[in-house]
């Protein structure tokens, strides 16, 4: 075996050139033009790091890797990052935690994450779109402002905070993102919450919104089917007593599939001033073992209900039963969704003791989200959808340096001869994104 030996190079070499790609899409769209026409919180020193700057390579550290603030120094010392994006000098994760904390109010925080929402969406062709809503729990383990006990399946006991985040289904994209104190209840300003993330869809229409079991209560319906728009929903029902004796009772089951048996009817409960539409499925257990749903537990100990498992669901659709079920089975996505955000971007462990400051970091994260949900559709294009893990060290992570030329600055990319040709088509589409979706 021949010997080793150590040889330097003076090439500046990043271990993350792959996000020249993401750095041309971000150009393409004026987002950080965007950014600067915003009211972010002013630096009270010269020597502070630009505000854009600091949001900027927020965004390009989370896709790096970074899901705590001290992984930030992920790009710190990245010096050809910082050539790639322009930028002076580098700040150290202090300098995020310190900028955050200048987000005040929820007021300072709709008008520049809201004002993002509203500029995203406006520049991306849809229209008559699913709305998803759900609540997740982000389990704390210090002292941050607003984590209190609450509701929390995982860590019983542990404070918590109780976010509400909107999915925009068609898109795959966050509509709106509140931090919540851990001891709300999942539709605690609910229509406070829906007003705001319609107001981020200039001259485009809902279609249709789909929420959990957490949000069915007469408010609720009332307040869709009264708005000025009314708003088609899908609700899940959660199996109280009333509704598991309708259940019990009903006999014009339909199949339609094998184990698959649904049925609609009408339910009025006391406190309603009309009976509402709904549709429940069975799932036979000895025939789909891994079906979701519950059992009605009043009826445990009967064999006519003890072998399915059952969901119901509350709808303003004038569809048939089957197609309100199957439209309300896409609304899994969402929780993928959450899911993702909290793995691959650290949703769950970015936090300050900073009750804003953390609402404003995490709300920033959803932006990364939707840009990198962005570059996935309009520039990779493939028909498996990677999350940003598989992204991150599929395309992200390629040895790269930059050369000056006479003509501007030229990555160069250390890549094997196969993969050369797809990374110069996604370079190609995206100097190309300009024609692509965003106007």
């Amino acid at each position: 075996m021949e010997p080793l030996r150590l040889e330097f190079v003076d090439n500046e070499i990043t271990a993350w050139g792959g996000l020249a790609l993401l750095k041309i899409l971000m150009d393409q769209s004026g987002f950080q033009e965007k950014l600067s026409a915003l009211p972010l919180p002013s630096q009270g020193s010269n020597r502070g790091h630009s505000p854009v700057q600091l949001m900027t390579q927020f965004m390009a550290s989370l896709w790096c890797g970074a899901n705590r603030y001290s992984h930030l120094d992920v790009s710190r010392f990245d010096t050809t990052i910082q050539k790639l994006f322009g930028w002076d000098r580098m700040p150290e994760h202090k300098a995020f935690q310190r900028y955050f904390r200048k987000f005040s109010s929820h007021t300072t925080h709709e008008q520049i994450f809201g004002e993002l929402y509203r500029w995203f969406f406006s520049n991306i062709a849809f229209d008559n779109f699913t709305l998803d809503i759900d609540s997740s729990v982000i389990t704390r383990y210090g002292n941050q402002d607003a984590s209190c006990k609450g509701y929390n399946p995982r860590k019983p006991g542990r404070n918590s905070h109780h976010p509400l985040i909107a999915f925009v289904a068609d898109v795959e994209m966050v509509a709106n993102f509140w931090l919540r104190p851990g001891d709300a209840h999942t539709a605690n300003n609910f229509q406070a919450f829906l007003e705001e993330t319609l107001s981020h869809f200039p001259n485009k229409k809902i279609g249709l919104l789909r929420l959990d079991s957490g949000f069915y209560s007469q408010k609720t319906f009332d307040y869709l089917e009264k708005r000025e728009q009314k708003t088609e929903y899908i609700v899940a029902v959660p199996m109280h007593a009333p509704v598991q004796r309708k259940i019990a009772g009903l006999d014009t089951w339909m199949k339609i599939e094998n184990g698959i048996e649904i049925c609609e009817f009408e339910y009025q409960a006391p406190q309603w001033c009309e009976p509402r539409r709904m549709i429940s499925v069975r799932q036979k257990v000895a025939e789909r073992p891994k079906a979701v749903g519950k059992q009605l537990s009043l009826f445990d100990d009967e064999i006519d209900y003890n072998g399915y498992r059952y969901t119901c669901y509350i709808t303003s659709l004038l569809l048939g039963p089957a197609e309100v079920w199957r439209l309300y089975r896409g609304r899994a996505t969402c929780e993928n969704r959450i899911k993702e955000l909290k793995y691959d971007y650290g949703l769950d462990k970015m936090n300050l003791t900073s009750f804003d400051g953390t609402e404003a970091s995490l709300a920033l994260m959803t932006i990364a989200y939707n840009f990198m949900s962005l570059f996935r559709q309009s520039v990779i294009c493939e028909k498996v959808r990677n999350r940003l893990s598989t992204i991150r060290y599929k395309l992200l992570a390629i040895p790269s340096f930059i050369e000056k030329s006479a003509n501007g600055s030229i990555v160069k990319m250390a890549l094997q001869m196969k993969r050369r040709a797809w990374i110069k088509k996604l370079w190609e589409k995206s100097v190309g994104y300009g024609a692509v979706d965003f106007v």
